[in-house]
């Protein structure tokens, strides 16, 4: 580099010429032997090329807040150069201190519940969105046949109701047996075990056949929903069908929560079934009551309208857990560790919003007498 592009005149720099990267290890070279311990006081004379690299020696040289001032006292310089020096001076003008928050406990506890109502609020506003998006789409394809996807439907309702079929009868089964021993351990003090066939029937007709089989589906079938469709958002595939002039919505999401609304009525059907025949089991071999008497009692003693409450909650609960699985599909970040956090999300949700509707219905049920 030519020595003449730093010229020195007393106690001030002249600095000119070319100002790149090219020329950067010469520069800050000359620079040092030029400027010397003290800080000098620079002019410019015009740069006949400037990039970041020159600016941010030249920054060094002056300092940060000279450099952003640089409009009063190098007014000869292009307009271009003196914005590239402003623009480098604010980006190299950061702090490096940390900022560790307050120390208090309590109120860093204060900011967390506040962020977690945030984050449940913003959570709940975005399921309220997709819930209308969706609804919107459902609309005018119930009302074109054409525009239903069949195959889709009937595959997804094969996993997630006819493979769920034996988990749900296995674990009301159970349900019912402890159902009907416990029932009948109180019972028996009060001379009353044969009324542990009601308990039995109320509680699988009403609420444990439902609710379990929504429960077993928000653990399997949300979390498979939101690990495909998050799979499928990672690798860009939702991003194809947009680009192919597909809805995704229509595509991906109907087909998931028609096949829902078919098989938690179904598998809540059979969970009832398999409830009474676990506490039927039970009721023969530890409390002497036939199978016939069991069945006899239900069908005379329990009105008809408590199966009926008991599935009547099983479409919204499968609506709800198909909603939320494909809601969080659709927010996975695109890592392998987003699609985990999200499908955990997914089954957590999806429990909370069965059991709080779940016991919102019963204290409504209640009030209405039904």
């Amino acid at each position: 580099m030519p020595k003449e592009w730093i010229t020195r005149e007393g106690e001030t720099l002249a600095l000119r010429g070319e100002w790149t990267l090219e020329h950067y290890p010469m520069l800050k070279q000359e620079l040092g032997k030029a400027a010397g311990d003290s800080a000098p006081e620079v002019t410019l004379e015009g740069f006949e090329r400037l990039d970041t690299a020159g600016a941010a020696l030249l920054i060094d040289l002056v300092g940060v807040e000279r450099a952003r001032n640089v409009d009063e006292w190098a007014d000869a310089l292009p307009e271009a150069q003196r914005a590239l020096i402003k623009r480098i001076a604010e980006a190299m003008d950061v702090s490096l201190e940390i900022d560790t928050g307050s120390s208090n406990r309590l109120t860093l506890m204060l900011a967390s519940i506040g962020e977690n109502v945030e984050g449940l609020w913003r959570q709940q506003h975005q399921l309220l969105g997709f819930v209308g998006l969706v609804l919107a789409t459902l609309l005018p394809v119930m009302i074109n046949p054409k525009r239903w996807r069949v195959t889709a439907t009937v595959a997804h309702i094969q996993q997630s109701g006819l493979n769920a079929v034996p988990i749900v009868m296995l674990l009301t089964f159970m349900v019912g047996a402890v159902v009907a021993f416990l029932g009948a351990t109180v019972l028996e003090s009060f001379g009353a075990t044969v009324y542990t066939i009601n308990l039995v029937a109320f509680s699988f007709l009403r609420e444990f056949g439902v609710l379990l089989a929504a429960i077993l589906l928000a653990g399997r079938t949300a979390s498979a929903f939101t690990a495909q469709l998050g799979a499928m958002k990672s690798s860009e595939e939702i991003d194809a069908l947009k680009a192919l002039g597909l809805d995704p919505i229509e595509l991906l999401v109907l087909p998931r929560i028609m096949a829902m609304l078919v098989s938690l009525p179904l598998l809540a059907f059979i969970g009832m079934f398999s409830g009474l025949l676990g506490g039927a089991v039970v009721s023969a071999v530890s409390l002497d009551i036939p199978f016939s008497q069991f069945m006899n009692t239900v069908q005379n003693s329990i009105p008809l309208h408590h199966f009926l409450v008991g599935l009547s909650k099983a479409p919204v609960f499968a609506f709800v857990i198909a909603v939320i699985g494909c809601l969080e599909g659709f927010k996975v970040a695109g890592s392998a560790q987003s699609v985990g956090a999200h499908t955990t999300s997914s089954v957590v949700q999806s429990i909370f919003m069965v059991i709080l509707i779940d016991a919102m219905a019963a204290l409504f049920f209640m009030e209405m007498g039904w």
